[in-house]
């Protein structure tokens, strides 16, 4: 009897822990989920100031961007008319969806890009309607199995032609998108001919409404507020050089009067000497674009604008931007000139930084309005810093070249270290000799012990020797505490080396171009205007084409 009642007090205390535990499970669970909840619900409180600052700052940036939602709004509400309106309706029927899938897909933000994607939808319609008639017209006056093997063929033929032909660079550059709506359009034309007997019907139906939803995306971008890819081109060009100017003159400062960060410190993203040079070196396939897109635009088609020449331009720059970029990288190296050693040439290299800053201010502002670069773009005032940096450099041998007494001692404490590392060396080598070796099997294992017991040692003696090195290394390089500032000059140098380049490529530009001459009476501002928005967020890429 005793045995069950101690039972079933066992079965009850293990009955309540696991009700404690589950009550425990519960509760962890029910606040977490009480945790996500008031997470969830402090968003949603905050959605709404969230969602109008971001709106506001959206259209704040680029006013255009509304004006361009209204305009895909409207042209969408012009093509729906055709299903809304019974006598358009009647007279067009079910086709009508092709009208407002064109606005969708080819009404782009800038003209140029309406007009390349318009064109091409339109061309590659018309081509693949007229040869889908075609086939189809000789494939019905065949019995109905060759019929089908002859569609099976042309299908086959002329999907494997056109696909071939996009990896003509030409092809590729300008007409990749028309291709597409011509394999689309032919094979959607020529498979259905099989089963539907009116195919003429067919093509003429998708032919024409292409045709008025490609016409309406026209309208609209050529009359309705255009937005220009070749305006786009050129203000990114100028925004560019200013941004360098900006950079290069920031980071001089900073590395003069300023506090300078280590490398561990990531603030790039905050930064305003990155956000000055990132618009350049990201700046490889918006710049192709724009002038892909420009060359469509009716307004500079006439005399062919040198459009290409911008991309030059804008490649030059980039080589310029990755000379500003190491030139960054010296302020977040871990090795820093002390302030002492660049207060000696802080007067020349500001000078140096202010001269190349203002020469690319010129060149941007020759650029924004369109006239020649000043014969006096590198003035004397250049050159005079050139010179007095280098005269600065000179005047200090002793901080490049180092002193004899460091580098004496530097290799002093290198011979002492040899020299305590081969009598160590000794001293362990002397633990163990040949005359130790006996014939029998303890003997053997006590050679092999001692002889792993040796190994080890080594290898603890190379560990703790690597900072011993590390330490005469860094030693030995403090002969010149002006080596970092060594390379900081350099660069600085190279950047008046590589200014000459982009002068050559923006005079290039300006002659291709007919840019109006440079009067001597021009008023010359030298000021960097805040870049409005970077035009590749302005490109809202296309998911899928139809």
């Amino acid at each position: 009897m005793v045995p069950k009642v101690h039972a079933g007090l066992e079965m009850a205390a293990g009955e309540n822990n696991n009700n404690e535990n589950n009550g425990r499970s519960r509760s962890i669970i029910d606040g977490k989920w009480m945790k996500r909840a008031n997470v969830f619900g402090e968003r949603m409180r905050k959605f709404p100031s969230v969602a109008w600052k971001t709106t506001w700052s959206v259209g704040r940036e680029d006013p255009r961007r509304l004006i361009h939602a209204f305009k895909v709004g409207l042209s969408l509400t012009l093509v729906s008319l055709m299903y809304l309106l019974e006598p358009m309706y009647h007279w067009i029927g079910q086709s009508a969806i092709w009208a407002v899938m064109t606005v969708v897909v080819v009404l782009e933000f800038t003209a140029g890009a309406t007009l390349c994607k318009g064109l091409n939808r339109g061309l590659g319609t018309l081509l693949a309607g007229s040869l889908a008639f075609i086939v189809g017209y000789i494939a019905n006056a065949c019995s109905r199995v060759v019929q089908a093997i002859f569609i099976g063929a042309a299908v086959f033929v002329i999907g494997a032609v056109a696909t071939y032909t996009r990896f003509f660079p030409y092809i590729k550059k300008n007409y990749d998108y028309g291709i597409i709506i011509f394999l689309l359009t032919f094979n959607l034309i020529t498979v259905s001919s099989y089963r539907v007997d009116n195919v003429l019907k067919i093509a003429h139906d998708r032919i024409y409404t292409i045709a008025i939803g490609c016409g309406i995306c026209l309208l609209m971008s050529l009359l309705i507020f255009p937005n220009w890819s070749g305006e786009d081109l050129h203000n990114s060009t100028v925004y560019k050089l200013e941004g360098l100017a900006k950079s290069i003159e920031a980071c001089v400062n900073e590395y003069f009067y300023g506090e300078i960060e280590s490398s561990g410190e990531d603030k790039s993203s905050e930064d305003p000497i990155y956000k000055g040079y990132k618009a350049v070196l990201d700046s490889k396939s918006s710049d192709e674009m724009l002038a892909l897109h420009a060359s469509w635009e009716p307004r500079h088609s006439c005399h062919r604008f040198p459009w290409q020449q911008y991309v030059k331009v804008g490649a030059v720059l980039r080589q310029f931007g990755y000379t500003v970029v190491a030139l960054h990288g010296c302020l977040r190296t871990e090795i820093q000139t002390p302030r002492s050693v660049r207060a000696m040439f802080k007067d020349p290299c500001i000078r140096l930084s202010a001269e190349v800053s203002k020469a690319l201010i010129e060149l941007a502002n020759s650029i924004r309005h369109r006239r020649h670069i000043s014969p006096e773009i590198l003035s004397d005032h250049l050159h005079e810093a050139l010179q007095d940096l280098n005269t600065a450099i000179k005047s200090q041998p002793r901080l490049f070249l180092g002193s004899k007494n460091k580098h004496n001692h530097g290799n002093s404490m290198f011979k002492i270290a040899a020299a305590q590392v081969g009598q160590e060396r000794q001293g362990k080598a002397s633990g163990f000799s040949l005359s130790s070796v006996k014939t029998d099997s303890s003997a053997l294992l006590e050679w092999k012990t001692k002889r792993g017991c040796n190994e080890h040692s080594k290898e603890t003696e190379g560990k703790s020797l690597r900072p011993q090195l590390s330490k005469i290394a860094i030693t030995s390089l403090e002969f010149s505490e002006a080596l970092p500032f060594a390379a900081f000059a350099s660069l600085l140098v190279e950047m008046v080396a590589k200014l000459d380049l982009v002068i050559e490529e923006i005079e290039e530009l300006g002659r291709l171009a007919c840019f109006k001459d440079f009067r001597p009476d021009d008023n010359i501002v030298v000021t960097c205007e805040e870049p409005r928005v970077d035009v590749m967020q302005n490109h809202l890429p296309s998911h899928g084409d139809a």
